[in-house]
């Protein structure tokens, strides 16, 4: 078959790579001159299943109105937004519910895991280095954080997620850089989880994507999508006729398939993140983190990238992607240094913000949709770079028309209608 795919971020490269190996005659089209150049450029690296969930969780209005005017906020609502996303927001809070949220993190955490098991094949099979790093240590600062993780814990023992709840001691000897003086109640280790640079993956994949025959299109910035019995691409350079269109393009998917008549609620949820290179440039900085850290107080990730530390996290909601809200900056960098004070040199830092493409509900969109010959790989949200492996093979099985490795309940645009 020839297919297009729009979009070269982590999700629309592995999808490249997938049907390139299944033998299809791939072509990617891509606005940006590279791959991973927009949300995967600098997220938190970070791919741990165990604590992939839907945004929409119970409790979390509550939590989100409360900390509308906190300093270091995890949530941020930018000024107009509950009024200019009112329809998605309604849509977010009704999936707040126990008997909604249920069945989407089942859902999520099969895909998470699926990917997980199809990222270390990759891994193995093409020997890639993207450094990656083995561990993930879940930081609990005090007694709330501990009470509220609790039923967390019990769900990853549920699920048979490796898992250990250790107490402070445990956790320095884990990550021994952790700063003595910042309180420390206990810490949740996860030892098969990790650490990874998503864009350098990406830029792996896509090598291996071409070597299988996938074209790539560069600063193509695709125009519409024309439906008919072969869907067509449209671009400055003019019309192409595919057998099938996979849609990977992020929050600018939604203008796209409304020309097919496919409606989808996807909003820019920005995440921040800031790149520092450490200190000790040989690499024996014991003071710097040595794999995958989480702040749970903060919801803040500290990832060591090779020779760099990375710290993302914030979600917020309006405001425009060219605009740094400064509080959430500086909560990254309190961060930082409350774990690892003096470890990164901060004046050298890059900073970065990127639009995560949500649906209100959580889980990401899968499969047909509903126009002929059009596919969704969309709304990963801040787990990208954890699903992706696993959302690229289950759509390769079913444009191949193949039974799906996993159950893809809740997965389905059919949710969203």
């Amino acid at each position: 078959m020839r297919i297009a795919i729009i979009g070269a971020g982590i999700v629309g490269v592995t999808t490249a790579y997938e049907l390139a190996a299944d033998g299809h005659e791939v072509t990617v089209f891509e606005r940006r001159g590279s791959v991973a150049s927009e949300t995967s450029f600098a997220n938190a690296g970070v791919v741990a299943p165990g604590y992939v969930t839907p945004w929409a969780a119970p409790g979390m209005p509550r939590k989100v109105l409360g900390q509308l005017f906190a300093r270091h906020a995890a949530v941020r609502v930018n000024g107009g937004a509950l009024a200019t996303h009112a329809g998605w927001l309604w849509r977010w809070w009704r999936a707040c519910r126990p008997a909604v949220y249920t069945p989407n993190r089942s859902a999520m955490q099969r895909l998470a895991r699926f990917s997980q098991h199809r990222l270390a094949e990759l891994t193995h099979a093409m020997q890639l280095d993207y450094e990656q790093r083995p561990g993930y240590l879940v930081l609990l600062r005090g007694v709330k954080e501990l009470v509220q993780a609790r039923p967390g814990l019990a769900l990853l023992a549920e699920m048979g997620v490796k898992f250990e709840l250790v107490d402070a001691d445990q956790a320095r000897r884990l990550e021994p850089g952790l700063n003595p003086d910042t309180e420390l109640r206990a810490a949740i280790h996860l030892p098969s989880d990790g650490v990874g640079n998503c864009r350098q993956f990406a830029h792996l994949m896509k090598n291996e994507a071409q070597r299988l025959g996938a074209d790539f299109r560069f600063d193509t910035d695709v125009l519409q999508l024309a439906p008919g019995a072969r869907p067509a691409v449209r671009t400055a350079q003019g019309e192409m006729a595919f057998d099938a269109v996979v849609v990977a393009a992020g929050v600018e998917a939604s203008a796209l398939l409304r020309g097919v008549g496919v409606r989808l609620p996807l909003l820019p949820v920005y995440g921040y993140s800031v790149t520092a290179p450490l200190r000790a440039q040989d690499g024996l900085n014991a003071e710097a983190p040595q794999a995958g850290l989480m702040d749970e107080r903060y919801k803040v990730a500290i990832t060591r990238l090779g020779q760099r530390v990375r710290v993302a996290g914030s979600a917020e909601i309006g405001g425009r992607l060219d605009r740094f809200n400064e509080a959430a900056v500086a909560t990254l960098y309190r961060v930082l240094d409350d774990w690892f004070p003096g470890a990164a040199a901060v004046a050298q830092a890059q900073r970065w913000k990127g639009a995560r493409p949500m649906l209100p509900d959580g889980p990401p969109v899968l499969g047909a949709s509903g126009a002929t010959g059009v596919w969704l790989n969309l709304g990963h949200g801040s787990s990208g770079w954890a699903l992706s492996c696993g959302s690229a093979r289950v759509l390769a099985e079913q444009i191949g028309g193949r039974a799906p490795p996993i159950d893809l309940s809740g997965l389905g645009i059919e949710r969203l209608r």
